[in-house]
């Protein structure tokens, strides 16, 4: 069942909607990643002197080029790092946008769901790029515990988070808070699957950019499936 969810939603990926949605996600994450790295050199830069004198030593004026150069290092690992989880947040700004696209194709004849205001759309993208940040730096110390475990772990975790808000997100357009909370855990186990399935690509570069919007869509089917059933 889950995977023929996955399996429709993957079939429509060409759709002008969800590439819209991509492409939206990806400038906007490298929008953001490009501000924090001026940010960072803006920082650098007047902190640091442009030379200064040591004893024995002489006069030093490479330490601002070595600092800029390392700030570019850091902010290339960074970006492995923030570019999913950034965009994760950014697609769900516009997860309407991909819900719509399937509804209009594999549900046809529902009615307009409730649009989401605007702020607690943003809040809850804040909210969930926060929580997957921050539960991925405390799993960082954990995979170096488990060893080739890692990536299990890695998924695991990754796909209760992206299971738990993509699932709510979609639900939450037909049913409301309360009504998409109470669905999302009596199918909690179904969820948390679904979740991996979409974790497990993270790792795969360039892939991983088109997971946010695949998931939206998933994650679309698979509410109707699970409401259909009561």
């Amino acid at each position: 069942m889950i995977l023929g969810d996955f399996s429709k939603a993957l079939a429509q990926m060409s759709d002008r909607r969800f590439l819209r949605v991509v492409l939206l996600g990806v400038a906007l994450s490298l929008a953001l990643l490009f501000g924090i790295y001026a940010l960072l050199s803006l920082t650098i830069s007047w902190m640091m002197p442009a030379s200064f004198t040591l004893p024995w030593i002489g006069e030093i004026t490479w330490v601002d080029t070595l600092l800029g150069w390392g700030s570019i290092l850091l902010m290339l690992g960074l970006s492995v790092f923030l570019m999913v989880p950034t965009a994760a947040a950014f697609t769900g700004l516009f997860l309407d946008s991909v819900a719509d696209a399937v509804e209009d194709r594999h549900y046809q004849g529902l009615p307009p769901a409730a649009p989401l205001p605007l702020a607690d759309t943003i809040v809850d993208s804040l909210s969930f790029f926060g929580v997957i940040v921050g539960v991925n730096i405390v799993a960082l110390l954990l995979y170096f515990l488990v060893g080739p475990l890692a990536p299990l772990l890695f998924w695991a975790v990754n796909g209760y988070l992206l299971g738990r808000e993509y699932f709510q997100m979609t639900a939450i357009r037909r049913l409301g808070r309360d009504g998409a909370r109470a669905l999302r855990k009596r199918h909690s186990g179904q969820i948390w699957v679904a979740g991996m399935l979409m974790a497990a690509p993270l790792s795969i570069p360039l892939v991983n950019l088109f997971i946010p919007v695949l998931g939206a869509a998933t994650f679309t089917h698979l509410f109707h499936r699970l409401q259909a059933r009561g």
